[in-house]
């Protein structure tokens, strides 16, 4: 099974089993992370001041694959558009993924562009979405 894990911050082989628990083991999958360059503000997106955001989502891809190696998880990352809808769209162009887990913050925590519709992302792709909330966010 291919799971397409999207995530703002990153997250360990732990909860990536419990977010598929009854549906496979991670260690019986590949997985590819995608980190989104979200900004912290739409002022920030107008502006298209986007470094930061860049820079913290190479970091989150780069964190989560070596949590996920550490976990037995075989995963690759990268880093996607700040638009969490586009991110999902160009990673599915190159990765057949059969289900996305979305890991998100807690609604009054979350960034800018952070709110997915999970049931749209559904219907768009074809593909099962679970969405989990970042405990300790």
């Amino acid at each position: 099974m291919k799971i397409l894990v999207l995530t703002s911050e990153s997250i360990s082989g732990r909860q990536l089993r419990d977010a598929l628990t009854g549906v496979v083991d991670p260690q019986d999958a590949e997985v590819a992370v995608v980190a989104p360059a979200l900004p912290e503000g739409p002022l920030k997106f107008l502006f298209s001041d986007v470094d930061e955001a860049i820079d913290n989502a190479e970091t989150v891809s780069q964190t989560t694959v070596d949590q996920l190696g550490d976990a037995g998880v075989a995963a690759s990352g990268d880093t996607g558009e700040s638009d969490p809808v586009k991110a999902v769209e160009d990673a599915l162009a190159t990765f057949a993924a059969d289900r996305i887990v979305l890991f998100v913050h807690p609604e009054a925590k979350q960034r800018y562009l952070e709110d997915i519709d999970t049931q749209e992302l559904q219907q768009r792709f074809g593909v099962p979405v679970e969405q989990v909330v970042i405990e300790g966010s």
